[in-house]
């Protein structure tokens, strides 16, 4: 039987993290995969890289960084993608590969990768390939139902809290937009897992057409839940009850630092190219960020019990900031800036206030006062 995995987006990130992976349990002798990589959308920017997928050789993925002390550099060809298709152009080649062969969906769709379209969302007609993502998958896993019915894990990768629970209601409501029976909904409860899952290692820089440079530290945490399997076993690869300290501490440490950073680089008006490391060079910067950890973040974190975790993860984090081979673009850290500091930053601070005690923390609610709720949300 195949265990091939069907993985929604060409990401630079998926292709340095849940396909790296694969690829390493597949060379030490595990039967996982391969990997299909589809293109969601339409766009023609990706194209090339959809068709770079089938290449035998795979592609680069190089690994820089400081582990353990100790500078890695190195380069693996990550051979468990077998081919790229497009959504839009092998509709009828997809929905047999879902339906007959698929163990695990992956997918990481970007920050509104679970937006809908109710009015361009209908996939009764034959072959009709409606527009979003949730809506896509909805029409799939129809497919899968009337054709095999068999068992299916999901392990959305967006970071999005409760991302499978948000992924399955969006699939439900779309299979009510297109009047499913009943019966299909018994089923997709019963027989297809959406596993909430988080993601986090920092991918630096593509390789053309496909292939990118990333840090050496990975992690891939995925809830238990009933139905739930890893696809593979993978030192980087986790299975807990409980998601949420691991979320916490991307989200609050590493992900609001770089906004922090984002912050400071358009109020400031700093280099257009400056990166990551290049910024925390300039020591009135470093000392800001420090003092921020040291007197807005860290202590809402022990006010919620995972004060010893967050001071490593705080040390684990300016490591990875001052990464001497990846040069992360702040450029790129600042897209969809207003978002991030919604879901990064306001929610820390909410989440902080829950506390026995109101956060100080003055910096952050500044920041976060120049946005609105309404223009932040995510």
């Amino acid at each position: 039987m195949s265990s091939r995995i069907i993985q929604f987006g060409t990401s630079r990130f998926l292709q340095a993290h849940a396909a790296f992976f694969v690829h390493e349990a597949r060379q030490s002798g595990q039967d996982v995969g391969p990997i299909t990589v589809v293109q969601v959308s339409g766009a023609s920017s990706r194209s090339g890289r959809v068709g770079a997928f089938g290449n035998a050789e795979g592609y680069p993925v190089i690994i820089r960084g400081m582990e353990g002390g100790q500078p890695v550099d190195r380069t693996v060809q990550v051979t468990s993608v077998d081919h790229g298709l497009s959504a839009l152009e092998h509709w009828d080649e997809l929905s047999k590969l879902f339906a007959e062969e698929a163990e695990f969906v992956i997918s990481n769709t970007g920050d509104t990768g679970y937006q809908t379209w109710p009015e361009e969302d209908g996939f009764g007609a034959a072959r009709q390939v409606p527009r979003s993502f949730p809506a896509k998958l909805a029409a799939l896993l129809v497919k899968r139902w009337q054709i095999s019915a068999r068992p299916l894990v999901i392990l959305p990768c967006e970071l999005v809290t409760g991302n499978g629970r948000i992924l399955k209601q969006a699939v439900i409501d779309c299979a009510k937009l297109n009047a499913l029976p009943a019966e299909f909904f018994t089923w997709l409860d019963e027989h297809v897992a959406f596993a909430e899952t988080l993601v986090d290692r920092i991918v630096s820089e593509p390789i053309e057409p496909i292939g990118a440079v990333a840090e050496p530290y990975a992690l891939w945490a995925i809830k238990r839940a009933p139905g739930v399997r890893l696809p593979c076993n993978h030192p980087s690869i986790v299975l807990t009850d409980d998601l949420e300290p691991y979320e916490r501490l991307k989200l609050h440490i590493l992900n609001l630092g770089h906004t922090v950073l984002a912050e400071i680089w358009q109020r400031e008006n700093r280099p257009a190219d400056e990166t990551v490391r290049a910024i925390l060079a300039d020591r009135e910067i470093r000392a800001r960020l420090d003092a921020l950890y040291q007197n807005e973040v860290l202590p809402g974190f022990a006010a919620n019990g995972l004060g010893d975790d967050a001071k490593a993860y705080v040390a684990t984090t300016l490591d990875r900031f001052l990464n001497p081979f990846l040069d992360h673009r702040i450029a790129d850290i600042a897209q969809h800036h207003g978002e991030k500091v919604a879901r990064r930053i306001r929610t820390f601070l909410d989440w902080a206030d829950k506390a026995d005690e109101p956060l100080d923390a003055p910096v952050l609610k500044e920041i976060t006062a120049r946005y609105s709720p309404i223009e932040a949300a995510p």
